[in-house]
């Protein structure tokens, strides 16, 4: 990814301050002075609690040739500095750039939740075929999608990059970019409606991904009314659902069912998993795969950081699901985990950006708990405010439930009262850093 000036005043429509640069070179663009190279180019971005452009000697200094500015200065020992009118318009200028250059097959990933999973799912189904790039992690904001397409080989036959949203017009930026030849969304639920207002705003701003769709690209999309109601493409639809699917094996860390007549299996658990996949193949099928190639990534699918992590710390095993949370999600994790674990002790934190219903929504989170736990011997651990309410649902029923304040304080009864033959069941929202728990049950820490 290294681009010539030319390259980079036509992509940005950029004013030319000054240019003492006669190499025959290329640059690098760069964002971060404190990795700065001689072959970059500085781009400051800017954000609510920073200004870029305030490194712009730094960078320089550093070694940087080149810089973008949103203003007239003009430092001296500079060979080239180009104007624009805004940076990060100006980084996703770039970015297009680039992806038009390269033409990649490009999929553009989204949803209330299940977006990562379902973007590392499909990553993993079309690398058995294609060589291909996708989202790193779940950097998925306008400056993750800019580093995901600057970052992709030359010989890139497929890029995947995850979209993910803090209001609306924010997918609808990013797809306008990308320009994606396929478009998924995973599904529409209640994440973040603190911040939209409304699950039909929710469903709009997802919907938002095709804003960019090429004509003759394909939709993909959980078969949800919602999404239908307000999806705006002309061309073509696949939808699916777990409903379409026979699961007809369920073990722990195994799962084997049944899709438009051909056998699938997935090394991890959980019936929202077989849906994810679904996603995977319709698009593998589309793209010139074979039966044997899909399934062999399928297969071959391994969860990432924190999303139904396993690790065993003495004679506990622990199962890490708390890099997100929502109600949706939530539900049908504990649901997964209780029916395939014995001694299951599940630790539920509070889920943000729920907005004026938060306690609702973690009340009806309660109720769906005791629904499918009849029977049932589970343990539950609450830490958080707003997990209280899942707790007086729970207790309301009789389970055996306890509340804390904090992570240290459920970690300290943790080590106190289970510390042999269970397993322990972390979901949350990325807010309450269970990870925590973890860390302190590995150094034994007990602070009474």
């Amino acid at each position: 990814m290294m681009f010539n000036k030319e390259e980079l005043i036509k992509a940005t429509n950029a004013v030319v301050l000054k240019d003492n640069y006669k190499e025959d070179g290329k640059f690098d663009i760069s964002t971060d002075t404190r990795t700065i190279k001689p072959t970059d180019i500085y781009l400051p971005l800017k954000g609510a609690s920073f200004d870029g452009e305030n490194f712009i000697d730094n960078a320089i200094a550093a070694g940087a040739k080149a810089y973008f500015t949103t203003k007239d200065y003009v430092n001296e020992d500079a060979k080239l500095v180009l104007k624009v009118e805004n940076t990060t318009e100006a980084y996703l200028n770039i970015a297009e750039y680039y992806r038009i250059k390269k033409n990649p097959i490009v999929v553009g990933v989204t949803g209330s939740s299940g977006k990562t999973t379902t973007k590392e799912i499909i990553y993993s189904v079309l690398s058995q075929h294609y060589k291909t790039h996708k989202t790193l992690s779940n950097h998925n904001n306008e400056i993750g999608f800019c580093q995901t397409v600057l970052s992709m080989p030359d010989d890139c036959e497929f890029l995947i990059v995850e979209m993910g949203m803090r209001g609306l017009g924010e997918i609808e930026l990013i797809s306008t970019h990308l320009l994606p030849d396929y478009a998924v969304i995973t599904n529409s639920g209640s994440a973040h409606v603190g911040r939209l207002g409304s699950l039909d705003n929710i469903a709009k701003a997802k919907c938002e991904i095709t804003a960019g769709l090429k004509d003759d690209g394909v939709f993909i999309a959980k078969n949800q009314e919602i999404i239908k109601k307000h999806v705006k493409f002309n061309g073509q639809k696949i939808y699916y659902s777990l409903e379409d699917a026979d699961i007809f094996e369920r073990s722990k860390s195994f799962t084997k069912f049944k899709y438009k007549n051909n056998i699938f299996e997935l090394n991890i658990e959980g019936d929202y998993n077989v849906e994810n996949s679904l996603a995977a193949i319709e698009l593998g099928y589309k793209s010139g795969m074979s039966y044997d190639e899909i399934k062999a990534g399928l297969y071959s699918y391994k969860p990432i950081e924190k999303r139904w992590e396993i690790e065993n710390i003495g004679s506990i095993q622990f199962i890490n699901d708390s890099y997100n949370a929502n109600p949706e999600s939530m539900k049908a994790s504990v649901k997964t985990f209780i029916e395939l674990y014995e001694n299951p002790v599940v630790v539920l934190g509070d889920m943000g950006e729920l907005g004026d219903n938060e306690q609702e929504y973690h009340t009806m989170v309660g109720e769906y708990i005791c629904t499918i736990c009849k029977g049932r011997n589970v343990k539950f651990l609450t830490v958080g405010k707003l997990a209280e309410k899942i707790a007086e649902v729970l207790k309301k029923y009789g389970y055996d439930v306890n509340s804390f304040e904090d992570n240290e304080q459920v970690s300290c009864y943790i080590l106190e009262k289970l510390n042999t033959g269970y397993t322990i069941f972390l979901k949350a929202s990325r807010s309450m850093k269970l990870e925590q728990i973890l860390e302190n049950v590995r150094k034994g820490i007990v602070k009474l």
